[in-house]
């Protein structure tokens, strides 16, 4: 089967990353990859073997000759470079979110159908093990008529002042909400109809970085279902694990519940600090990447090389990014806010 060439926009850590899965991918090569800082893109092409550095979205969608495109840049950044590249004929793998804004979730979809290619955004919690076998067991039916959740899913403070350079520009409910949304969305087979949520700011401020530190969110669901949802950056950072993520699903003949962030099958002890090593999200096994936001990335070659559906479909993925312009407006205003789809 030939090969998709996949040219990646983006030459940071998760742009890396999706060079190395294209790199290891029978069907797939990383054709080219692109960032303004041409440093950046030149380190990643020599390390991964891409053969083409670009500078310009403009230029390297004239110049070279892909198939597919990882829109890898902040968040914010998306709307244009996706329009750009669809307009172009290329399907786009976009990581999470969508979009930030809704003219831009708009733009794109509206951008895709109209040039007939396709496009998955990279929510890849619903490769994580554990929330996969959630839904399995909804599915079959164990949990009876599903009632109400609670999720959490926060970082700690070092994503938002050290990790993430463009925090202040975004916020946690693009960078850690996008998943939970989509997460109980996909558990409870049904969209957000009205979001009531608070917010809370002062402890990144403090340490320069405008943004807010949490939100708290309640959820209802145009099925009928309910939920919790708690989204923040500030958990300190000895914290053995730099994401906190918890998960209860409550249906009328059963309950499942997930601790994703102290899964116990392995610590590591020194004089200097107790570490949980990463053995869910994004780890290695004999020099080959395992973990299950590696399998999101996979999955987008395996299912465009197939002819199948995504795993997350684009209308799955704006739906997500709706009901969060819809929780920050209702943590503005500080009243119950209806998600306009």
């Amino acid at each position: 089967m030939k090969k998709i060439k996949m040219a990646i926009i983006g030459a940071g850590v998760w742009g890396s990353t999706h060079a190395g899965i294209f790199r290891e991918h029978p069907l797939a090569e990383a054709a080219a990859i692109c960032d303004q800082n041409r440093e950046k893109a030149e380190k990643a092409a020599a390390e991964y073997g891409i053969p083409e550095v670009y500078t310009s979205v403009k230029d390297m969608l004239a110049l070279c000759p892909c198939d597919a495109v990882s829109i890898v840049t902040p968040d914010y950044l998306h709307g244009d470079i996706a329009v750009q590249c669809a307009e172009a004929g290329k399907h786009l793998l976009i990581e999470k979110p969508l979009a930030t804004n809704r003219e831009d979730v708009q733009r794109i979809v509206e951008a895709v159908e109209k040039n007939h290619v396709r496009a998955m955004v990279d929510l890849h919690n619903r490769w994580s093990p554990p929330f996969a076998s959630a839904k399995e067991s909804i599915r079959a039916g164990e949990l009876g008529t599903l009632r109400n959740g609670y999720f959490r899913l926060n970082d700690v403070k070092w994503v938002a002042t050290d990790m993430l350079s463009w925090a202040a520009s975004s916020s946690i409910l693009w960078f850690l909400g996008s998943h939970s949304i989509d997460t109980l969305s996909w558990l409870f087979d049904s969209r957000v109809k009205r979001v009531y949520s608070v917010s809370g700011k002062g402890v990144l401020s403090a340490l320069g970085v405008d943004t807010a530190d949490a939100y708290l969110t309640t959820l209802e669901y145009e099925n009928g279902c309910i939920a919790q949802m708690e989204n923040g950056w500030i958990s300190p950072n000895a914290n053995p694990c730099v994401n906190d993520i918890k998960c209860t699903i409550l249906g009328d003949r059963g309950m499942i519940s997930i601790d994703a962030s102290h899964h116990n099958l392995i610590q590591k002890y020194t004089d200097a600090a107790v570490t949980v090593p990463d053995v869910l999200v994004r780890n290695t096994v004999h020099g080959a990447v395992k973990g299950f936001a590696y399998e999101s990335i996979r999955s987008f070659v395996d299912k465009l090389a197939g002819g199948e559906d995504f795993i997350v479909s684009l209308e799955d993925a704006a739906a997500a990014s709706l009901a969060i312009l819809a929780i920050m407006e209702s943590a503005e205003k500080r009243e119950p806010v209806e998600v306009r789809y």
